[in-house]
């Protein structure tokens, strides 16, 4: 439910509830009006279509810097028990669990040249993980690794990956640098055929999708974009030939160069600070400001990290999670920005609200209190710009007026102060986007800016469907595609079963709990996988695992009863949570998360799993 300003100031049970959470201070009012605004000057009505695909004619922009081109192999023709498709944590964690599960023959097949996913393209220079590395990096414990920053680094976060494949043999039987095309269920083998761009023609009786919620890189629909003829690439696949330097900076090709970046999205936190550093002119092209908490990055304590005992790295994931989900706990044994943001955003200042008061909230006074907490928040962000950058302009422009759970929080130490220096520019294009692009440059306002080098940091697909993000459409019993399946929406159970598709598991955010710390959800989906896995096995070899159709329903029926906040969301700034402003997308991010939480949904699955019978699938 969404509070009027008036509201909020007028008579009733409402007023006094600013006091309750220091905003007592902030002129509500005009902030809810501008924030309206700033959200209204955003929306397209194409919205997720604003975003061209990267195939055909753009084709370079996904074209991988880090291998040998060309590189041909024989077409490999086999069959194997579990073939896990994607390489990224997800998988991983996928093909580890399966193999903990006593799978000897397990696959990964992944488009890039070594496992990783996300953190094997996104090798652009600063590249960090902005969740505390030692509940963001999964089985730590299980290698015996303890992390040596608190936010990892590019080049650490792909060794840990590669250091998961290797530990669990999983580089084995891997097929990288290649692209599933086909994937169809072969009900006489009971088992499904999986086809490649490389010839391949494989057979596994399970198959696990794990492409990830970040894996295809998404490029803006300007007009023009063919006919720009400066040097241009996307930030996941940096060309560090042309800008030279390392993951580290140092890209001293750039210094006679006049750099642009559209997007300011994490990626853009990352990378302006090295293009600032290096280029000769940096202009820096914002359509909508991001929120930039501190990050405070340190390198792990060594007493601290003697002192820790079995259990430690779950203890820590568990409790961030139950943080970011408004849980109260005892103490926050990851403290930063993110659980000091998000003790203040979520049910959690609702609840204490309600003591204070001696009483329950009504439905209004809960998301006021939330709204307006997070508008204490939001003014701590703003006034940390107007403290750290210089030209008031810059600053005011720099600033995000929207809720913080509108959109994903970026934490860095370095951005805003980039602005400080004489040669980066910001071009704020006032929520509307790059104009058009020309041959030697970008127009934003009528205004052209000359660039020699263009980099898109506009990140990945998020909210379109999982064929067009993956490249390949599942077949499943009777011939039917995934997509005619899911027509209306997706339909599952758990978000991991499709009724029609035998032995097919999907790994990622389809509804179930999304998580700001997604390998927390996927070590949990691995856990279920690799269950449903050893009971099937348990009744045969040739048996089957399938969502029953009641089993779908009663999901479907549990995600409308636990959807929450699509009141506050349609009051959001456009983003990939929102489809770009278009929440009734059936592939939206809040149409197809859980709206129960993550603990709430985790919590089910383990229940599930202890009943020993596997309610809502049937294996046949």
């Amino acid at each position: 439910m969404v509070i009027a300003a008036e509201e909020l100031e007028g008579p009733g049970e409402l007023p006094g509830l600013a006091a309750l959470v220091g905003a007592d201070d902030l002129d509500v009012g005009s902030l809810r009006l501008r924030y309206a605004a700033e959200r209204d000057r955003r929306l397209r009505k194409d919205a997720n279509d604003q975003y061209v695909e990267v195939t055909a004619e753009f084709s370079n922009y996904r074209e991988d810097p880090d291998v040998e081109a060309g590189l041909t192999r024989a077409p490999v023709r086999d069959q194997m028990e579990a073939t896990v498709i994607g390489a990224g944590f997800s998988g991983l964690l996928a093909a580890a669990r399966l193999r903990e599960a006593g799978l000897r023959d397990v696959r990964l097949i992944d488009s890039g040249g070594d496992v990783g996913g996300t953190w094997y393209w996104n090798r652009y220079p600063g590249a960090q993980c902005d969740i505390d590395a030692t509940v963001y990096l999964p089985l730590l414990e299980e290698l015996g690794y303890v992390p040596q920053d608190k936010y990892a680094y590019g080049p650490d976060i792909l060794e840990h990956a590669r250091r998961i494949a290797r530990h669990f043999g999983l580089y084995e039987h891997a097929l990288l640098q290649t692209e599933v095309d086909g994937l169809r269920w072969d009900a006489t083998t009971r088992s499904w055929w999986i086809s490649t761009n490389r010839g391949d023609r494989l057979q596994s009786r399970f198959v696990v999708i794990a492409n990830g919620a970040l894996s295809k890189p998404k490029l803006p629909a300007i007009e023009g974009i063919n006919e720009y003829r400066g040097y241009s690439f996307h930030s996941s696949r940096w060309d560090y030939t042309y800008t030279g330097g390392t993951a580290q900076g140092g890209l001293q090709r750039l210094a006679d160069k006049r750099v642009g970046v559209i997007g300011t999205g994490a990626t853009a936190l990352q990378i302006v600070p090295h293009l600032a550093r290096s280029a000769q002119q940096l202009y820096v092209f914002q359509r909508t400001p991001a929120v930039v908490g501190v990050r405070n990055n340190r390198q792990t304590d060594p007493a601290w990290q003697a002192s820790l005992t079995p259990g430690w790295q779950r203890r820590r994931i568990e409790n961030f999670t139950a943080i970011l989900s408004g849980a109260d706990v005892d103490e926050d044994l990851v403290a930063d920005s993110w659980t000091d943001i998000y003790r203040n955003i979520t049910a959690r200042v609702a609840r204490h609200a309600a003591r204070r008061l001696g009483r329950d909230l009504s439905p209004a006074e809960y998301d006021a209190v939330i709204q307006l907490s997070d508008m204490v928040k939001g003014h701590e962000v703003r006034s940390r710009i107007a403290r750290t950058v210089d030209d008031p302009r810059t600053a005011e422009a720099l600033k995000p007026w929207y809720y913080l759970y509108c959109k994903r929080i970026g934490f860095h130490d370095e951005y805003l102060a980039a602005f400080n220096r004489p040669n980066v520019e910001l071009v704020d294009t006032h929520g509307r986007g790059v104009q058009r692009l020309t041959a030697g440059g970008v127009v934003v306002e009528g205004r052209e800016y000359e660039v020699d080098c263009l980099i898109f940091a506009t990140g990945f697909e998020v909210g379109t469907s999982l064929g067009r993000r993956t490249g390949y459409d599942p077949v499943g019993r009777d011939g039917v595609r995934l997509t005619e399946a899911w027509s209306a929406g997706p339909r599952t159970l758990h978000g991991m079963h499709a009724r029609g598709f035998p032995n097919l598991f999907m790994m990622g955010i389809v509804q179930n709990a999304t998580t700001i710390n997604f390998t927390h959800l996927a070590d949990e989906q691995s856990r279920h996988l690799a269950y449903v896995v050893t009971q099937t096995r348990a009744a045969g070899d040739s048996a089957c695992v399938e969502a029953t159709e009641d089993g779908v329903a009663g999901w479907l029926a549990e995600m409308r009863a636990k959807a929450s906040g699509a009141a506050r969301v349609k009051d959001c700034t456009p983003s990939y949570s929102n489809s770009e402003g278009d929440p009734d997308n059936p592939h939206s991010l809040d149409n197809i998360r859980y709206g129960g939480g993550p603990l709430v949904f985790f919590r089910m699955l383990a229940d599930w799993r202890a009943s020993g019978v596997m309610p809502g699938l049937v294996v046949a």
